[in-house]
């Protein structure tokens, strides 16, 4: 089903008036387009009162230069992908966390997640390198012997971690999503990728595929791309070529797909074989980014990354809706779902034009009878909304740093809920954790317990137990 939304129209949150208003806001705790100003001098922090940084570990070691991507969650450890390989911190006293062991393997960006009983970590390249080794140099996109796509690495001794494999992919894996496979004997990586090129010999147009890594989890080092399933084999929208992140519900047998001119849902009943059931566009989103579904999947959050990542689109001058979120109710079952618009959201504390910012990745909090979501804006910073009312999204937790200075990129790529605390990875800045102040519900929240976390493969939290991952 081909649809086309054209989105309500919000005036630009209003700016700060005063200083006075800017500091009684931050006195009462309440966060608002006041709260926050425009010209934070360079390294100065600033954030809603129950939003509070507790911890930083700055860029050490293998990473010192290297930009911090993505993360994914074990128990008490956290995993955080770079440009320049893997970090691991053990994070079983959050105020006090500990980098304990380091990967250094380059190729951008670095994305991870890590199976369910922690043994093995799976990181995506998307540059090409001119072999698939840790050693291995940049290489040029032209190059047919050149290499990208996913790297396996065994750590079930974390103190003497392994490669395993190292997967080959078409036009590389910008990201991956673990999918639990039919037994307990194996598992699948969808790998999203795009950006063809006739120039380019393993990134040839058309691609609206994803490859499909089959991993034997008795024989990880066998693991093989067994499926490219075409996603859009009658066309996708303008600007549609290959996928950005694809986010599974396993208990659902469904996903949300962000496939850069449009975001979808397919049926993942067979994980070796999805399928599109549903797709939409929107005027004001020009790169559908990625997909997170509420608590009780009737509804996702799409985000428009506009300008890839770098560009300053939390100006004042710019529209509300652009390098937004898009919160959908989705309506129907099995493949009859529909997607319904409902809203945008974007940070209403303006930045200036020397911060990239843009929506970002992040992850539901688990509350009863709420819709919670807290997210990365780049150097927006980081941002919790509440969108328990679809129509109406609100933010009501703020953190946020000052502009960088020389100007460069820079800001949290990624910011999760896991375990009480929220973790934030910078990219110059190493790893924030915050601890996010709220009533009942929040305090509820921050007992349940998850096993593991990745963020592009959702399960249900029970809220009134102690959760599931």
């Amino acid at each position: 089903m081909q649809t086309s939304m054209h989105g309500r129209k919000r005036r630009p949150a209003a700016r700060a008036v005063t200083a006075l208003v800017g500091a009684l806001v931050l006195m009462l705790g309440i966060a608002s387009p006041a709260a926050a100003q425009a010209d934070l001098e360079p390294g100065e922090i600033a954030s809603s009162r129950n939003l509070r940084l507790v911890h930083n570990i700055p860029r050490t070691g293998v990473s010192a230069n290297d930009i911090h991507s993505d993360l994914a969650f074990h128990g008490d450890l956290l995993i955080q992908g770079t440009y320049g390989g893997l970090n691991f911190y053990d994070i079983s006293r959050p105020l006090q966390p500990k980098l304990i062991q380091q990967i250094a393997c380059p190729g951008g960006q670095g994305d991870p997640t890590v199976s369910p009983d922690g043994t093995l970590v799976f990181m995506s390249v998307d540059a090409p390198r001119s072999d698939s080794s840790c050693n291995s140099s940049s290489s040029s996109a032209a190059n047919p012997d050149a290499w990208e796509g996913v790297r396996i690495f065994d750590i079930s001794d974390l103190s003497n971690p392994q490669y395993v494999a190292a997967v080959r992919t078409d036009c590389g894996s910008h990201t991956h999503t673990l999918v639990p496979g039919e037994t307990d004997d194996v598992l699948y990586l969808y790998v999203s990728s795009y950006g063809p090129n006739a120039n380019f010999p393993n990134c040839q147009p058309p691609h609206d595929s994803i490859s499909i890594i089959e991993v034997p989890l008795d024989d990880p080092a066998s693991a093989s791309v067994i499926a490219k399933p075409n996603l859009f084999p009658d066309g996708g929208a303008p600007g549609t070529a290959g996928c950005h992140d694809i986010t599974v519900v396993p208990e659902l047998e469904i996903a949300g797909g962000a496939c850069m001119g449009e975001g979808v849902l397919l049926n993942i009943s067979d994980p070796t074989d999805p399928y599109v059931i549903e797709r939409v566009t929107d005027p004001n989103f020009a790169f559908w980014h990625s997909a997170t579904f509420s608590n009780d999947f009737s509804k996702v959050i799409f985000t428009d990354e506009l300008g890839g990542g770098s560009a300053a689109t939390c100006r004042e001058d710019l529209y509300p809706e652009r390098g937004a979120d898009a919160i959908f109710d989705i309506v129907g079952e099995g493949d009859d779902r529909e997607l319904v618009f409902r809203s945008y959201f974007k940070i209403p504390r303006h930045q200036t034009n020397q911060e990239n910012c843009v929506a970002h990745n992040g992850s539901i909090i688990p509350v009863d009878g709420r819709d919670l979501f807290v997210q990365s804006w780049y150097q927006g910073g980081v941002s919790v909304i509440d969108f328990t009312d679809s129509d109406n999204p609100v933010e009501i937790a703020w953190f946020d740093r000052g502009r960088l200075q020389p100007q460069q990129l820079g800001g949290s790529w990624s910011a999760y809920w896991y375990n009480g605390y929220i973790y934030s990875s910078d990219i110059t800045q190493g790893l924030d954790v915050l601890r996010f102040f709220g009533d009942g519900d929040v305090a509820q929240a921050r007992r349940i317990e998850l096993d593991h976390f990745n963020a592009q493969t959702q399960y249900h939290i029970d809220t009134n137990t102690r959760g599931r991952g």
